[in-house]
């Protein structure tokens, strides 16, 4: 079984809590794709509850999961949640386009409403867990998954076990489950049982949720590292009662936003998103994206989340039968790094910051219809604003300006081209 490190938020993984990452594992020589960490962390006071979302893409059999823990967990602290209700978070929080259509200014003014547009070399000698310093605390059948919590003396006879059970540890990762051992950290592992989940009726896997009491509020990154021969990315959505949640020890930024656009990036927003990420995620940087009190929004990229919905996540003072929850407030992180990068595991905080931010990308098409006046002014206008439009957007992205302008032309009405 071949180990891929992920970095869970529960631990803050999953995503990627108090946060944790672990490493994902994949049995024998299956591959395992795992581009980017999806947790929601719950934080309330020392309470945490961490969901974290899978996007592992094949054979049941070939998937397992480690994440630090920072105690026993017991079965009651171990459940499963939908994915969609996970996948509806992530869509609320998503970075929106918002489009705009330009009035006819040759009648009197109506205000327009906008309208979110949105996505192991040879056989050894097995030796029993006691014999090589583990202990197995507890065992647990929990959906689909087998779950077992580990403790160890050291970390050479904790990856000697694991190797006996199947898993192919990467290089390197001896040092840095020493240093979770030091900590007293425990290791959740899952992996499928085949059997019940040929028998449930979803083949999708489901997201695993933990709960414990801890003062750590940390993402651990360091695990998922050592295989990380390619770039991480971790996206970490958190819900608290008081604010705005960021990294304690590394720089925060926030993704550019509120930008008039060209109307033709409509078409291709995911690259044009990729890039501003890109230019905003700077080494040791943590983006946010979104961060807003969840009782409403403006706009909307997706509903609310209901009651239910936020108490299923772990919010548990969530009451009521949808979301107007005045004091349930999200926020959406971002962050990338390879093994140069975040050296140390990221701590967080829970501020009483709960002034609203959102990642907001304006599209404003020209009045497309047959003018029935000059209408001049209009006109000199919408070329002027086309303009600024298209240098903002080499700016933001890096793309030829020629190119922009051509795009530009290529989108709007002849009488506006300039």
């Amino acid at each position: 079984m071949r180990i891929f490190l992920f970095c869970l938020i529960l631990m803050g993984i999953g995503g990627p809590a108090s946060a944790f990452c672990g490493l994902y594992v994949a049995r024998a020589d299956g591959e395992l794709f795992n581009e980017a960490s999806r947790v929601v962390f719950v934080r309330d006071g020392r309470r945490s509850v961490i969901t974290m979302a899978s996007d592992y893409r094949g054979p049941a059999a070939e998937f397992a999961m480690i994440v630090p823990s920072p105690k026993v967990l017991q079965r009651n602290q171990i459940r499963t949640v939908k994915a969609e209700t996970v996948a509806h978070l992530d869509a609320y929080s998503a970075p929106r386009l918002v489009e705009y259509e330009d009035r006819d200014p040759c009648q009197p003014e109506i205000l327009e409403e906008p309208f979110v547009v949105q996505a192991a070399p040879g056989p050894v000698v097995r030796r029993g867990p006691r014999a090589l310093g583990v202990t197995v605390e507890a065992e647990y059948a929990v959906g689909v998954y087998d779950i077992a919590i580990l403790s160890a003396r050291d970390s050479d006879g904790l990856v000697t076990y694991l190797r006996q059970e199947g898993y192919r540890i990467p290089r390197g990762a001896e040092l840095v489950l020493a240093d979770y051992i030091a900590d007293g950290m425990k290791f959740f592992v899952a992996r499928v049982n085949l059997k019940r989940h040929d028998r449930a009726a979803a083949r999708e896997l489901p997201p695993l949720q933990i709960s414990f009491r801890s003062p750590k509020f940390m993402l651990p990154l360091q695990l998922g590292k050592i295989n990380g021969d390619t770039e991480q990315q971790v996206l970490l959505l958190t819900l608290t009662r008081k604010g705005r949640v960021e990294a304690a020890n590394y720089r925060n930024a926030r993704i550019p936003s509120n930008i008039e656009i060209p109307v033709f990036v409509e078409d291709v927003f995911g690259q044009f998103y990729r890039r501003i990420f890109a230019g905003a995620a700077r080494p040791d940087t943590v983006v946010t994206e979104y961060a807003w009190d969840m009782a409403w929004c403006d706009p909307c990229a997706a509903d609310p989340l209901s009651s239910r919905e936020l108490r299923d996540l772990g919010a548990t003072w969530a009451r009521g039968s949808n979301a107007t929850v005045q004091d349930v407030f999200v926020t959406r992180m971002h962050f990338r790094y390879n093994k140069s990068q975040f050296q140390r595991d990221l701590l967080l905080r829970v501020t009483e910051d709960r002034s609203n931010f959102q990642g907001r990308y304006v599209l404003r098409h020209p009045y497309g219809q047959r003018l029935t006046c000059k209408a001049t002014e209009y006109v000199n206008d919408t070329r002027r604003r086309l303009r600024a439009e298209g240098v903002a957007l080499r700016k933001l992205t890096g793309w030829s300006q020629r190119e922009i302008d051509k795009r530009i032309r290529q989108s709007v009405p002849a009488l506006y081209r300039y």
